[in-house]
């Protein structure tokens, strides 16, 4: 696998309350992304990315980061599970665009490897 990217996702219980802290204080301003359960702020450079996260739409539970592959997401797939750890959320499209699965790190950490649908490095 080759990443992409990699975001941190931090889980709050409302984003918009925590928005004033992550986008004031620290200076994450620019909101890229807001789908009500997933937020992501960045710098107005770019080099500053977080990823707020309210409760997953449709995962069962939360991510610690996304790991972004480009158009490998079947092939990371395909390898996460011949490697056999715990698959927590199945390849599965979102409607929101997005090709993902969550797989568990063996420290616990959840890991959500995703492909956007214009990343297809």
């Amino acid at each position: 696998m080759r990443p992409t990217g990699i975001t941190t996702n931090i889980n709050v219980p409302d984003i918009g309350e925590a928005r004033s802290f992550y986008a004031d204080y620290l200076g994450l301003s620019v909101e890229e992304m807001n789908l009500g359960w997933v937020a992501r702020f960045t710098t107005p450079d770019g080099r500053a990315v977080v990823q707020l996260v309210s409760g997953d739409e449709s995962a069962p539970v939360d991510s610690a980061i996304s790991v972004h592959v480009g158009d490998e997401v079947e092939a990371a797939y395909e390898e996460a599970q011949r490697r056999g750890f715990e698959i927590v959320y199945p390849l599965t499209t979102e409607p929101w665009g997005v090709r993902r699965f969550f797989v568990r790190a063996p420290d616990g950490t959840v890991v959500n490897v995703v492909s956007h649908s214009d990343d297809t490095r």
